[in-house]
């Protein structure tokens, strides 16, 4: 049996226009997109924005002990923004699907898997004979998953079952998004303002009446001093607002001090079933987490869970079929509001889906933590990996514990992303600080 993974790391539904994105981030996505080779099983067929780094490779197949060479790729040719991302003209170019379609000819093809289950997969699922194998693809092929990572969806459907979220509204106009913005400032609360489409905190932008907010999940902190400069904010950010659009603008309450926490959850046929749960790390916006989250006590993780599988439950009845990742901040009232929800695998997925399900034994899986962080500059990667392996900080089945690379950016930035795996948070933070020595300079 075959699934046929397609590595689409960055699409409109998860970023909005694609068109903007600089070159450097074009290069951060296509990097992303080789995670998918921590999903791949032995006969799979995968489909990335170029081929696969042999020493990343080694590395990944080498741990989850899938034979490297049973694997397929399918790289497509170059599309209107090059051959960094899965863009939609690259997955339906003529010649890459008519050779996709000789490679999974005669194949039992059991799953089609996508980073972000768009109507791009579920149109090139259909044309391949497969769509039977998507979950969902009925509701992806109608522009579904647009709906499940839309900020301004998420509030409707959050709101209409109950989940709990910021105060604040969608707003589609500069009057709506002025006089929203006014309302929760003139009741002395900083607001969080987000464009419709966008991740990682990288279209939201902070606004107070004082300099005294520190942004978390958010690039920037913007003081509005009265209504004028309000107005003057909203005439001057309208196109960035609007993702250059005319997308609906999230306006909510900013609840400084919170703690950013994540459920992640497996939607199917049959109901819905927690992947795991974590907590950010911001720095501003997100640049890590730990999972199992360290803040919550089991309360708090008993509530965030239930709130996710609510809103969850509720993307199922409508379709959606997939991996959501249903996100929320722990205010420091205490309280739970969740913020958005992103129908993909996230960032977060390979941990839950891989780390703990596949590399972890069994009697580990309870008892340990997975610091992940990005940014460590390496030599190389595969220096990277003999300088953890000759120091005895290399992740150890046997002992599951150990450092692990999960994505490799050198060829963006000369940096990899690190995952540390200890029996506490105290002793992943510990791992990680001989990491850190380890490569400094």
């Amino acid at each position: 049996m075959t699934t046929l993974c397609i590595a689409n790391n960055r699409t409109e539904e998860m970023v909005g226009d694609l068109t903007g994105m600089s070159p450097l981030e074009q290069r951060f996505a296509g990097c992303g997109a080789q995670r998918m080779l921590w999903w791949a099983e032995d006969g799979d067929v995968l489909v990335l924005p170029w081929g696969p780094d042999p020493d990343y490779l080694a590395y990944v197949t080498g741990l989850t002990g899938v034979r490297a060479g049973s694997l397929t790729f399918v790289v497509p040719p170059p599309g209107a923004l090059g051959d960094q991302m899965l863009t939609t003209d690259r997955l339906a170019d003529p010649a890459f699907r008519a050779e996709l379609g000789r490679v999974v000819s005669g194949r039992s093809v059991k799953q089609v898997l996508a980073i972000s289950p768009n109507g791009a997969v579920a149109e090139l699922a259909a044309a391949l004979g497969l769509a039977y194998a998507m979950p969902g693809q009925a509701f992806a092929a109608q522009g579904g998953n647009a709906l499940v990572n839309s900020k301004a969806g998420f509030r409707a459907v959050a709101a209409g079952v109950g989940v709990p979220i910021p105060p604040g509204r969608v707003a589609g106009s500069p009057a709506e998004v002025e006089d929203a913005i006014e309302r929760l400032l003139g009741q002395g609360h900083s607001v969080m303002v987000k464009v419709e489409f966008q991740a990682g905190g990288f279209g939201n932008e902070v606004l107070a009446r004082d300099e005294r907010v520190d942004p978390a999940g958010a690039e920037r902190v913007v003081v509005l001093a009265d209504r004028a400069a309000v107005t003057g904010y909203v005439a001057g950010r309208w196109t960035w607002l609007t993702g250059g659009r005319s997308q609906r603008v999230v306006v909510e309450r900013y609840f400084a001090g919170s703690v950013p926490l994540y459920a992640q959850f497996d939607i199917g046929d049959a109901g819905v079933v927690l992947a795991g749960c974590g907590e950010m790390l911001m720095r501003p916006v997100v640049v890590g987490e730990i999972t199992p989250p360290v803040t919550p006590d089991a309360g708090v993780r008993a509530e965030l869970v239930a709130q996710g599988a609510r809103l969850c439950e509720a993307l199922r009845v409508i379709g959606y079929r997939g991996t959501v990742s249903a996100d929320a901040v722990l205010t420091p009232e205490g309280e739970i509001r969740f913020h958005e929800s992103n129908g993909r695998l996230t960032g977060s997925s390979h941990l839950h889906d891989v780390f703990f399900g596949r590399l972890l034994r069994e009697e580990h899986r309870g008892s340990r933590h997975i610091l992940e962080l990005a940014g460590l500059k390496v030599p190389s990667f595969a220096e990277a990996v003999a300088g953890i392996a000759a120091a005895g900080l290399a992740f150890s089945p046997e002992t599951g514990t150990g450092v692990l690379f999960s994505c490799d950016f050198a060829p963006a930035d000369g940096s990899v992303m690190y995952c540390a795996v200890a029996g506490s948070p105290e002793a992943a933070r510990a791992l990680e600080a001989a990491l850190l020595a380890l490569f400094a300079g």
